[in-house]
């Protein structure tokens, strides 16, 4: 008898970090470990499923930023080290890290579409030889609603790191205003050898990728990743089709030229 696909597997909380008042980073015990850009479906008993995209992936675990905005994120925010949480997958197609190699990679990210990405940055952290260059752009509502601190003052160390919020605030000396608004700071020597990822809402997306196209940057250079609402993570319920897509197999990663002919 084949195993049930749907079926999810308990694994074990060993840390949580809150990282802001309402999104708290659980590291949990992986015997599977996933690729950078997969996500997972999460699962509570007698509470509910959702999609969740990985933050971080070490030798035997994975970490997980998740925001408390509804039913199951609340009852997760419940939990504590030894928990028990209920996962399956994981999902999707992810980033290729070997894309990067000897390339000027580029990441913008806004909000929490900076927990799918900080993978990515741990690597080439880890790994900075294999890069020709790497700039990060990251954007915040406000400074209360800023992820991975103690990470983004490692990353500053070593590469061209720029963070901003939305709007001018009180007490806030540094960068303000939209991630497009700090593209066209960015300077590019070999713009053949750039590749740009994307993550965030679909609007900040869309005008992000039009600015480096703007620069010169080819549509095929740039990989967006959809945040979307997601059922089943196996092309059967349809919840996230998108066309002939279904961004839980196609997904959630798609170069440019092709999401930007995604009709939702």
């Amino acid at each position: 008898m084949c195993d049930n696909p749907m079926k999810p597997k308990a694994y074990k909380v060993i840390k949580i970090v809150k990282d802001t008042d309402i999104e708290w980073t659980f590291r949990i015990e992986m015997d599977n470990l996933p690729h950078a850009g997969q996500f997972y479906m999460l699962s509570l008993p007698r509470i509910g499923e959702m999609p969740i995209s990985i933050s971080g992936i070490g030798s035997n675990w994975i970490d997980m930023t998740i925001r408390s905005v509804g039913r199951v994120s609340d009852k997760v925010h419940d939990l504590r080290k030894g928990s028990t949480i209920f996962l399956r997958g994981p999902y999707g197609n992810g980033f290729s890290l070997s894309e990067f190699k000897q390339k000027h990679l580029v990441i913008v990210a806004g909000g929490s579409g900076v927990s799918p990405v900080k993978p990515i940055i741990d690597y080439c952290y880890n790994n900075y030889n294999d890069l020709n260059k790497l700039d990060l752009i990251f954007g915040f509502k406000g400074s209360a609603s800023i992820l991975f601190k103690n990470s983004l003052e490692l990353w500053k160390g070593k590469f061209n790191t720029i963070l901003t919020i939305d709007r001018e605030e009180k007490g806030w000396s540094g960068n303000t205003g939209l991630v497009t608004k700090y593209v066209e700071k960015l300077k590019f020597i070999d713009k053949e050898n750039v590749v740009v990822v994307l993550v965030g809402p679909s609007i900040m997306m869309s005008k992000t990728a039009e600015k480096f196209v703007e620069c010169g940057i080819k549509e095929n250079q740039i990989l967006v990743s959809y945040e979307r609402r997601m059922s089943c993570g196996i092309g059967k319920c349809g919840h996230c089709r998108i066309n002939d897509n279904y961004v839980c197999l196609d997904g959630p990663v798609f170069r440019y030229d092709v999401s930007k002919k995604l009709i939702d």
